[in-house]
């Protein structure tokens, strides 16, 4: 090669990579947990679990003037889930946990395209559930507009599953994925507004669920609607969040759901720099008990192991058809120094609605997280210790007598992200 060409290559390269970035980043976050009543109430004569898990993550990025690519691979490894020498991943568990191309249309305009993470405000309806090693992403189209403090998402998606290994087939598109409302279709539209010590949030979402007849046939598609807002406020040390939300429509099996909604209000005062307190309450509809109708409600597709006490007794897989809830929290946040922090929550439950005792009362869950950076990693210690009540013994069918005297969950975790492109 000439001493012309080969200048003139370097030149084309160095100005493609003027306009285009490209960053690689991981994840790897090991995970022990102690569990003893984590989830539901565990029996006396039932041992305790205790396990590893480890998260790894490898991110690319690749941005230039008009477009960016994304792409995420995961793996979620439970330690010692494999036999010795085994050749291939006995639980499947490596996948791609994002992958979507953004595409600048116009000034403030883009559309993104592919696997992605849906997380919207304080993420209780929406939100990337990244405390599951797994997590949670969204197959979707998306248009995206932002305009100094105004932004706007509007996302659709249409799920299928194909049983042919060809791919599309005749017989129509029946979606057999269901479980943890996994829907067929979904419309979303996010708007949200800043100003300077307030910001509100309005969300549209429409979901559609697939439906069976008694001979496993596709029989239509059930729509549930969810709607609502997120507000918040903040001025010196004082901040208020509210949240306020309806759903109306139909759940998967044509159920009717009337009268569906959930309301949350949070108050958080900062009494110094090393401490800051915070008192909430959040009520969930529940069921009203009426045949091929309900009144409860679900958060859908949230980070619900943020909310509802870190025990997940409630919309983690769970309570979804029950009594609702009525929570009420106070917690304190420490700064014990520049590199560590606790946090301690404490939370009582009762149901929204008597259960059919007339008992009303669940109990008091305790939460304890301890967190402290080192150079380049993390380590993030955590404790939760639940008192049931009457209640909580009936709603999750097990007698006093023959639950554990004691119900608590421990876990610890480091996570480390390097960045080995940037």
């Amino acid at each position: 090669m000439t001493s012309k060409k080969l200048t003139f290559v370097l030149f084309s390269l160095l100005s493609f990579f003027g306009y285009a970035q490209l960053t690689i980043d991981a994840e790897f976050r090991p995970r022990t947990e102690y569990r003893n009543g984590f989830g539901s109430l565990i029996s006396e004569d039932t041992d305790a679990g205790f396990g590893i898990s480890t998260r790894a993550r490898l991110n690319t990025k690749f941005s230039t003037e008009s477009y960016t690519v994304f792409l995420s691979l995961q793996d979620v490894m439970v330690w010692g889930e494999n036999r010795q020498i085994l050749p291939n991943d006995q639980n499947n568990s490596f996948a791609i946990f994002q992958a979507w191309a953004e595409i600048k249309l116009a000034e403030g305009l883009s559309t993104k395209i592919g696997r992605q993470v849906l997380s919207y405000d304080d993420q209780r309806i929406l939100g990337g559930l990244d405390w599951a090693q797994q997590g949670r992403n969204h197959d979707a189209a998306m248009i995206k507009y932002r305009k100094e403090k105004f932004a706007l998402d509007v996302a659709l998606a249409f799920n299928q599953d194909y049983s042919h290994p060809t791919g599309f087939v005749s017989e129509g598109t029946a979606y057999n994925t269901t479980g943890f409302f996994s829907y067929k279709t979904m419309q979303m539209a996010h708007l949200s507004q800043k100003w300077n010590n307030f910001s509100g949030s309005l969300l549209l979402m429409n979901n559609g669920f697939q439906n069976f007849d008694e001979d496993n046939e596709a029989d239509g598609v059930s729509n549930l609607q969810t709607f609502g807002t997120h507000l918040k406020y903040n001025k010196n040390k004082f901040g208020i969040v509210a949240n306020a939300f309806l759903q109306t429509g139909e759940r998967q099996g044509e159920i009717d759901v009337k009268g569906a909604y959930l309301l949350g209000l949070d108050l958080n005062y900062k009494v110094s720099d090393k401490v800051k307190l915070g008192i909430g309450t959040e009520m969930i509809s529940g069921n009203d008990g009426d045949a091929g109708e309900t009144g409860a409600f679900f958060p859908l597709y949230g980070t619900n192991h943020k909310f509802n006490g870190f025990m997940d007794y409630f919309y983690v897989g769970n309570h979804a058809n029950s009594i609702g809830l009525f929570d009420v929290h106070v917690s304190a946040n420490f700064k014990l120094n520049e590199t560590s922090n606790l946090m301690v929550k404490a939370l009582n439950f009762s149901g929204e609605q008597d259960l059919p005792s007339g008992e009303k009362s669940l109990g008091t869950e305790v939460d304890l997280v301890f967190s402290k950076s080192f150079k380049g990693y993390k380590f993030v210690l955590g404790y939760s210790h639940l008192f049931p009540s009457d209640g909580m013994y009936e709603l999750k069918g097990i007698s006093e007598d023959d639950a554990a005297s004691s119900q608590n969950w421990a876990w610890a975790m480091l996570v480390f992200k390097p960045k080995f492109l940037n």
